[in-house]
């Protein structure tokens, strides 16, 4: 499951995390981002334990947005012990996402 996080909870959510972190950086109107929306449900199901999935909304989060220097979506970013270990810009297949989340377990 893909959980929603934002300015509020994102240090509980993402950085003190016991387990890896998949963020999702988004916005509604942007169409890259829907087309990658069923691919990252269906990785958040395959890594299901070993790995949480978030997706932020940089219009509702801007400050988000601006500390991790978000300027084109979508933007994926693979926290492990609060530190950004890959990211990627830009629509990926699950084939290409997969190596990025490795590089967290």
């Amino acid at each position: 499951m893909v959980k929603v996080s934002g300015d509020a909870s994102f240090k509980k959510d993402v950085l003190e995390s016991k387990l890896p972190v998949f963020v999702d950086f988004y916005a509604d109107w942007c169409g890259p981002c829907k087309m990658l929306s069923p691919i990252v449900e269906d990785l958040a199901k395959e890594y299901d334990g070993k790995v949480v999935f978030y997706r932020i909304n940089i219009d509702k989060n801007e400050a988000l947005a601006n500390k991790f220097e978000i300027s084109s979506i979508p933007a994926i970013k693979v926290f492990k012990n609060g530190k950004i270990v890959a990211d990627s810009l830009g629509f990926k297949t699950a084939e290409q996402l997969r190596p990025e989340i490795q590089k967290a377990l």
